[in-house]
């Protein structure tokens, strides 16, 4: 199933991991260390499938073609202040409800499984870091938890897209990765760009509510192409 799956996305399994460990680092906050990998970076994009690398390296482009000040303003009003541009996946199917701690957790489960901790001030549900435990940790599970949660993918896509984002490419090249959208997930991005995301606020135990807004998220040293 799995061969059978990044086939027909046309990716073998190490184009896949390469895919989403650039993604990864790419929706990072763009400090300088980010922007000395973009020789890596491009490297590692050159070798992926058009529909992979044609959006990454725009968002490359961008990042030469930028000021650091300028991408790191840009960065914080995008994706800290604007609900639709969240980084958190399962604030698209939860909000901020009780349903949502519990969603949390299943993927902190989800990487001790892989045999990887986070630290308790980072929430699980990060893209940045979805991505890099389906590229580092495990490739199957981590391509699960991105399907189960394609419709806030998509409706993040679509808003990077409509706003004009110089990091949408990044969520079109991850969703070139995926299997298409069935009408079911269709009908649930209809219904998040109608209603949003649900809007209970109660706490994230095990998870505080303040780890949500406690800025960029840091990940590990990057493993770009060392899948063979």
């Amino acid at each position: 199933m799995k061969a059978r799956i990044a086939r027909r996305a046309g990716f073998d399994d190490a184009q896949l991991a390469t895919s989403w460990q650039a993604a990864s680092l790419l929706l990072g906050y763009p400090d300088e260390e980010l922007l000395g990998r973009r020789p890596l970076l491009r490297r590692a994009v050159a070798g992926l499938p058009e529909a992979a690398a044609e959006p990454l390296g725009r968002v490359l482009d961008h990042l030469d073609a930028t000021p650091q000040r300028e991408l790191a303003a840009d960065y914080v009003a995008t994706f800290d202040h604007r609900r639709r541009c969240c980084l958190y996946l399962t604030y698209y199917a939860y909000g901020d409800t009780r349903k949502r701690g519990m969603a949390l957790l299943r993927f902190k489960q989800a990487y001790q499984a892989a045999g990887l901790d986070l630290d308790d001030g980072e929430l699980p549900d990060h893209l940045a870091v979805v991505l890099e435990f389906a590229a580092t940790g495990d490739l199957e599970e981590g391509r699960r938890l991105l399907v189960e949660h394609r419709a806030g993918l998509e409706l993040l896509r679509i808003s990077l897209t409509e706003a004009g984002s110089p990091w949408a490419p990044v969520l079109d090249a991850v969703s070139a990765t995926l299997p298409p959208l069935t009408g079911r997930t269709e009908d649930a991005v209809a219904r998040l760009i109608a209603e949003g995301p649900p809007e209970e606020t109660v706490g994230l135990a095990p998870y505080g509510a303040d780890a949500a807004a406690a800025g960029p998220v840091f990940l590990p040293d990057p493993t770009v192409g060392a899948r063979s």
